[in-house]
């Protein structure tokens, strides 16, 4: 699964489930393939934001009740919440129909959350994006590596245009998702002036989809057929070609082992190559990059990018529900009260179960065996600095075990005192409870002065 819980944010992003969601409020969807829905059902009960058109494939394909499903309109701004206020942006995210980034905006600075997104230098001319300061951006980095050059989708696309010239008596299988190389379909009916035959269950989909009219379900109408990726395989060619000479073109950026000689590889994708991610992330300048899936390595490419103006410190402070909720579980199993202390985003990185994508889901090729990419001393906190992160000093090493639990979940820490009167209270309560390396590289004489002025009392 391909979600995240965003540290000190009310925020889940393709994360569904609620018993590991922490704090987190408002829940997200950024667009429908399967690993971003995974754990998604008919029996979600709680609002889920999603863009228009992925809130009609939502209840068709999944049958999310409607009265659950808030969609909203594309490139427009959204307040949303209650005690803790959010504003946040759709944008396309050129990935497949519906799918869409999410720029949110609150007392925890600017984030933007990409999805799974294909760059395009169109992006740049989003007004919600133009000259906008970005604490913390959530990469989609499936093809975060220099040796995964990619090709443009037309570009792409005129290759399997020629692959099917080269083979003019043969009919062509297409092997795509249940979701997604639409485009491509359709340019590839237009160049050849034929029909795409699909399944009865895709052509409902096209039509919902409001695409082009070049869809049919009717055998033998059209000499171009699209059918789901895993029936390209040595067993049903075999048998397409015991009929009719046919050729089947796989269009993906992954890595993919060939050995049937009329499979045909064409580096056709829908998200970003890397020097389109390194142009995308010269061109934001973030305070830091966080990425989405999981064991890749990322920030390293993209340091020389980053902003040198300090991030936004987030909101330390926990929501009233959040506090009651835990202290009636505490009261349940007959404990002591506790304090509780929303975990600082500054120390965090994105976590949650993260599985393969359809484009990430099989190993490397040979190609990249071998390849050694450069380590990484940055954390993945989701503020990181390269002037002030005290990840990048020994001095704060092992202070801040906070930083292993569940990102933004609320934390106990050491039981209360029985009586109020030897509480801090007024500064002296928020600098306290607050991590020392953030208070540290902020005010360091405030702090002290604080500090001291409450242990005189």
């Amino acid at each position: 699964m391909s979600g995240t819980v965003i540290p000190g944010t009310p925020i889940a992003v393709d994360f569904w489930s609620v018993r590991r969601a922490g704090a987190a409020r408002l829940f997200f969807l950024s667009h429908m393939h399967s690993d971003h829905t995974a754990g998604l059902s008919s029996t979600w009960s709680r609002p889920l934001y999603c863009s228009p058109l992925t809130a009609r494939l939502l209840h068709r394909r999944l049958q999310v009740p409607t009265r659950w499903i808030r969609p909203l309109e594309v490139g427009q701004s959204h307040l949303l919440g209650e005690e803790v206020t959010v504003t946040v942006t759709l944008l396309d995210s050129n990935h497949c129909p519906g799918s869409v980034m999410f720029l949110f905006e609150g007392a925890f600075g600017t984030i933007l959350y990409t999805g799974d997104f294909r760059y395009s230098r169109a992006m740049q001319g989003e007004p919600a994006l133009r000259g906008r300061h970005i604490d913390r951006l959530y990469l989609d980095n499936t093809h975060c590596h220099p040796q995964r050059a990619l090709p443009s989708r037309q570009c792409a696309m005129r290759q399997a245009a020629h692959v099917i010239r080269m083979h003019p008596r043969h009919r062509v299988v297409i092997g795509v998702y249940s979701l997604g190389k639409e485009t491509l379909l359709v340019d590839l009916a237009v160049e050849f002036s034929t029909w795409v035959v699909v399944s009865p269950s895709r052509l409902e989909q096209m039509r919902l989809l409001e695409l082009p009219d070049v869809f049919t379900t009717e055998e033998g109408a059209g000499w171009i057929r699209a059918v789901d990726v895993a029936e390209i395989r040595w067993d049903t060619l075999d048998s397409w070609n015991m009929l009719h000479p046919t050729i089947a073109i796989l269009p993906t950026g992954r890595p993919v082992k060939v050995t049937h000689p009329k499979i045909h590889l064409i580096p056709y994708s829908d998200h970003s190559s890397f020097s389109e991610l390194c142009e995308f992330v010269e061109w934001l300048k973030p305070c830091s990059v966080i990425p989405i899936v999981r064991g890749g390595v990322c920030q390293a490419y993209f340091e020389k990018y980053l902003s040198s103006s300090p991030p936004t410190l987030p909101d330390l402070q926990i929501p009233n529900p959040v506090q009651e909720s835990v202290q009636q579980q505490n009261k349940g199993r007959r404990r002591e009260p506790t304090y509780l202390l929303k975990r600082t985003a500054w120390h965090s990185g994105p976590r949650g179960v993260v599985y393969e994508s359809p484009e990430k889901y099989t190993e490397e090729t040979k190609e990249l065996a071998g390849v050694k990419v450069p380590q990484q001393d940055c954390c993945e906190a989701a503020f990181c600095s390269k002037e002030s992160c005290a990840c990048h000093t020994d001095k704060e090493k092992g202070k801040e075990e906070l930083s292993r639990e569940q990102p933004g979940a609320a934390h106990a820490v050491s039981p209360a005192p029985a009586s109020d009167e030897h509480f801090p209270n007024g500064f002296a309560e928020q600098y306290l409870l607050t991590p020392l390396n953030v208070l540290k590289q902020n005010s360091s004489q405030k702090f002290d002065k604080v500090v001291e002025d409450f242990f005189r009392r």
